[in-house]
């Protein structure tokens, strides 16, 4: 299993927008073949960011698969326009557990 991390800052009062087009979104990346589960979290201090953790079978679900998809073009389209930076985006291995 792969973990994806990204922290999306998304640009101030288009918080409630970016939800409802996440909202739409979630479907898009769901369908995917290697996706296993999505999880978006809003940071209390600071509201405008935003926690996305995606689990993949492999890496490569995500980086050729997805990525590589039109399914990716229409995540794009509903969510790219909302980041302020563009997000890093990085991938994890599970080491331990509590």
């Amino acid at each position: 299993m792969v973990l994806e991390h990204a922290l999306l800052d998304v640009r101030p009062g288009q918080e409630d927008a970016f939800e409802e087009a996440f909202d739409r979104a979630r479907g898009t990346i769901s369908s995917m073949p290697g996706f296993r589960s999505l999880r978006l979290s809003r940071c209390l201090e600071r509201p405008g960011t935003y926690l996305l953790l995606v689990e993949w079978n492999t890496l490569e679900d995500h980086t050729e698969g997805f990525r590589g998809s039109a399914r990716y073009q229409e995540w794009k389209a509903l969510l790219h326009r909302f980041y302020d930076p563009f997000p890093v985006v990085e991938h994890f291995t599970e080491v331990a557990r509590a």
